[in-house]
């Protein structure tokens, strides 16, 4: 009797077919579970391919040759807006078997405009899509100090290609057979680049840009691939022969971004746009990756990184990220902030309010990076009420100080900053100033950001890697409900009064030595005598700023409460501007 044969065919396959045949047309469901088969489909083998709907099998097709064009790696300081080392990107425990990048929104996005090949005017629809991998040690240096190896995983839209674009940067020789040789103007280093063959894949238009998808796969012992999936209907896919630079026992850091097509140039959106970016890295486990404020090309579009980048955990761990020109909030991995009559929010969102005066640690991740505050009393209208008065940062060997009325201190000296000025300091720190608000970058994605009022100092810290250590004020213990002491010791919300300043408040006071603020001839140390809250308010005080707060549209109960008594204690209306779009706390400590 002759054997049967039996066909297993996969689950996502048999979704793909029911979704099809129960409605008689393929939807949008049919076709986003047909891209999912397709993209745990590998391809066959190296070369070229390309797929269709509802057909999950990758189709051989000749290899095209990609343009002998550099996606050039990040030099220089960081830039302003988003690329070179300004993005985020997700790092993983082990190594990376893939990255896929994404757009889970696109608002306002009408049109894009920029070079081919890194010259002439600017072209509608011209940009590219890039993975970019950290720079790693590769056996292709041939052992040469200094050398790393970095790989690009590309679609361009003026070449209308996917392909693997590999580098050795600082290879500061004569480039190896079959690689181009590149150097940045003024550079006496050597890099050397190369491609892999290419596919090709339609020139997609801006207003696309939510329904394209780009994932890189390395694998230790097989190819490295690229392929780029469009919509629900078609993908293409280059698997180059080989691992070339041996990248997946090296991989561990992945980016994607929308940039400039090569040579450093710049992606330019129309004025209203922001995009959501989704970067999923998958090491084979559902951990949530480390938020990592880094990046790695040195192309870059117009657009600002905003806000705090959000961490995933599941079977597509990511890191999301928004990049907007109209929308303004500091980038940061995990961020905190002390504001008005001092309310602090820690960097794991617990809201409480500290209000006593002197000098305090609010944050510290080791040594590299410390941010300390002058909080000064209320009185004597308001005498169990303080607000910041100054705010300073150390980043490295690096102090940088800003105070009132408006006073900025670098290393102790007083320089001046205009609106719209940037101080480029040594180390890849800088200051920037757009009217009341400064902003100090660190070496590792580092962030204060600082709005002067008349009367008082909102302050945001930001870290450039989350998870962290941080201690301070602003930093928590083990949970959202907990902090610690300086010398270690955790405490739990509520926490009676007298600890609150006392054990606790006073372990992250600062004696004048260890000060890097602006230096004054007396400095106030003082606690308040008792808590202080909108309900101790005269009535119609609290009720008048309690309107103004409701006018900014604060609705939240805990930051109303915050904005009442800031807009009370400090006179101004405009102390009701910080709690608008604010992220509601996780947890709100009062004393017990």
């Amino acid at each position: 009797m002759k054997p049967r044969r039996i066909t297993f065919i996969p689950v996502a396959v048999l979704v793909l077919l029911a979704l099809t045949q129960s409605t008689g047309a393929p939807s949008v469901n049919a076709h986003a579970a047909w891209q999912h088969a397709l993209k745990g489909l590998p391809t066959p083998s190296a070369g070229c391919f390309e797929a269709a709907y509802p057909r999950v099998a990758w189709t051989r097709v000749a290899c095209g040759t990609a343009p002998a064009l550099p996606y050039v790696p990040k030099h220089g300081h960081r830039p302003f807006v988003v690329g070179g080392s300004n993005d985020f990107a997700g790092r993983v425990t082990g190594n990376l078997l893939s990255t896929e990048g994404s757009f889970d929104s696109v608002s306002g996005v009408t049109s894009e405009t920029g070079q081919v090949g890194g010259t002439g005017g600017q072209v509608a629809d011209t940009y590219s899509l890039q993975i970019n991998t950290a720079p790693f040690t590769t056996t292709v240096c041939g052992g040469k100090a200094g050398c790393q190896g970095w790989q690009q995983f590309v679609y361009s839209s003026s070449s209308q290609m996917i392909y693997i674009q590999y580098w050795l940067l600082r290879f500061n020789a004569t480039c190896p057979s079959g690689w181009f040789t590149f150097q940045f103007p003024g550079n006496t280093d050597i890099y050397c680049f190369r491609n892999s063959g290419s596919a090709t894949v339609a020139k997609q238009l801006i207003t696309n840009l939510a329904n394209l998808r780009l994932v890189g796969r390395a694998n230790a012992s097989g190819n490295d691939t690229v392929e780029m999936f469009v919509g629900g209907t078609s993908a293409g896919a280059v698997s180059a022969a080989g691992t070339m630079l041996n990248l997946g026992p090296a991989w561990n850091d992945g980016e994607f971004i929308i940039v400039g097509d090569c040579c450093g140039s710049q992606a330019n959106f129309n004025a209203g746009s922001t995009i959501v970016v989704r970067t999923t890295v998958h090491n084979g486990t559902t951990s949530a990756p480390t938020c990592m404020r880094e990046g790695f090309t040195g192309e870059t579009n117009n657009l600002d990184l905003v806000g705090t980048a959000a961490v995933g955990t599941g079977p597509a761990p990511a890191v999301v990220s928004r990049q907007s020109n109209t929308l303004t909030a500091m980038a940061s991995c995990q961020a905190a902030d002390g504001t008005g009559d001092t309310h602090l929010t820690t960097f794991k969102g617990l809201l409480y309010d500290f209000q006593a005066a002197g000098d305090f640690i609010y944050a510290q991740t080791g040594k590299r990076f410390v941010v300390q505050t002058r909080q000064v009393s209320g009185a004597p209208t308001w005498p169990d009420a303080s607000v910041n008065s100054a705010v300073g940062a150390q980043i490295g060997k690096t102090r940088v100080a800003l105070c009132l009325p408006r006073r900025l201190e670098l290393n102790g000296r007083a320089r001046s900053l205009s609106s719209g000025g940037r101080l480029i300091l040594p180390n890849d720190i800088d200051v920037s100033r757009a009217g009341d608000v400064y902003v100090i970058r660190g070496t590792d994605g580092q962030s204060v950001r600082a709005v002067l009022h008349d009367k008082w100092i909102d302050v945001s810290v930001g870290l450039g890697q989350s998870p962290q250590n941080v201690v301070g004020l602003l930093a928590n213990a083990k949970s959202v409900r907990q902090v610690a002491t300086r010398g270690g010791a955790v405490l739990t919300w509520p926490l009676p009064f007298e600890t609150i300043y006392g054990r606790y408040g006073n372990s992250w006071r600062l004696k004048p030595s260890a000060s890097i603020l602006c230096k004054q001839k007396r400095v106030e140390r003082s606690n308040p005598a008792r808590p202080f809250y909108a309900k101790n308010l005269e009535p119609e005080v609290a009720r008048r700023a309690r309107a103004i707060c409701l006018k900014f549209g604060i609705r939240n109960k805990a930051l109303l409460e915050a904005c009442t008594l800031d807009v009370a204690v400090t006179g101004r209306a405009e102390a009701a501007r910080v709690y608008r779009g604010a992220r509601a706390p996780v947890a709100v400590g009062r004393p017990r």
